[in-house]
């Protein structure tokens, strides 16, 4: 039940990214596409957070060491956002410890800076 659940919030969240991507297109900052994939699920009544802290644990001490999620959707999946001109093996790196780090088990990454959002839409999954 939970897979089927995070099946249909990624399908949501992929929806909204590719709308906001057909109306802004590519080229602009991260943040501002954050702001309108907030606004889009908001208005598809998708319940989420912006910018969620990531504490790390060490040696059994919470640090807060200044990471932020940047969407967390459903409190289930974690959508990371990138405008950069390629993804790199350090992007994939980084959605895997905040996987670790969160015990979440699906994460998407989305570039916004590709012509077709398909081509910047990448899925993990623990």
């Amino acid at each position: 039940m939970e897979r089927v659940l995070e099946n249909e919030f990624t399908s949501e969240i992929i929806g909204a990214a590719i709308e906001v991507h057909r109306a802004i297109g590519p080229g602009l900052l991260e943040s501002a596409y954050e702001e309108c994939i907030s606004s889009e699920l908001t208005s598809r009544g998708v319940s989420h957070r912006r910018q969620v802290p990531l504490p790390i644990e060490h040696k059994g001490r919470r640090l807060d060491c200044g990471y932020r999620l940047d969407l967390l959707v459903e409190e289930r999946v974690v959508v990371e956002i990138k405008s950069v001109e390629q993804l790199q093996p350090i992007h994939d790196a980084q959605l895997l410890t905040y996987m670790k780090l969160g015990k979440w088990s699906v994460v998407l990454l989305n570039n916004f800076n590709v012509p077709v959002l398909k081509r910047g839409i990448e899925r993990r999954v623990l």
